[in-house]
């Protein structure tokens, strides 16, 4: 850990190329609509996996990196931080894991072994159904997100009963972090501008509106 980060964390050219380099405040950050670590950067502690637990993060010990100025620094550090405290997680679910199977046993919404469908009639229905579609979807309204390496990422589900959706749409965190760039890189130079955007991870295919 040591070895990877000190040649970047006590690295004169590094540090003058980073630090208060396409600073954005908490503030400012908010109000774009930042999450992930960009957001944590800027100084605001929030992670999906700690506000709204979902499959048992709840269980797991491990810490929110934070940064203070939300500079190209900051989110260098935060990201470092959040790799190790990733390794930190897998770790500990290894040690957790219980023996037995490791999926639940609901043959209407998983997938049977490929095997079995391909000599067992049951098997074959079910794998069948499912890819179809024709499991019974409910009537409903739901949203969901997750900690994505760059941010919160949502799903937007509205149903109504038939078997596609009625209407989906992704809450895509890097698409949130693009409105904000040309902000960000006011009165930077050229060759900032492109550590900004790298230090923002934008994906380019989440661009797409």
């Amino acid at each position: 850990m040591e070895r990877i980060r000190k040649p970047f964390e006590r690295n004169r050219i590094f540090i003058d190329r980073t630090v208060n380099v396409g600073a954005i405040s908490a503030e400012k950050a908010m109000a774009y609509g930042f999450t992930g670590p960009n957001l944590r950067a800027a100084g605001v502690d929030y992670d999906v996996r700690v506000a709204h637990p979902y499959s048992s993060y709840e269980d797991f010990d491990f810490i929110v990196p934070v940064g203070k100025s939300g500079d190209t620094y900051d989110r260098f550090c935060v990201r470092n931080a959040e790799v190790w405290e990733s390794i930190s997680i897998i770790k500990q679910a290894l040690a957790k894991l219980p023996e037995g199977p490791y999926h639940a046993d609901v043959p209407d919404y998983y997938l049977p072994p490929k095997e079995d469908v391909y000599h067992n009639m049951e098997s074959l229905i079910y794998h069948f159904k499912i890819v179809m579609g024709e499991v019974p979807v409910p009537v409903a309204e739901i949203y969901h997100a997750v900690e994505g390496g760059n941010g919160e990422l949502g799903f937007y589900l509205v149903t109504d009963g038939s078997r596609t959706p009625y209407r989906l749409h992704f809450r895509r965190p890097c698409f949130i972090y693009y409105q904000a760039y040309p902000e960000m890189i006011k009165g930077a130079l050229l060759s900032d501008a492109i550590v900004i955007l790298s230090s923002l991870n934008v994906i380019a295919g989440e661009l797409d509106a």
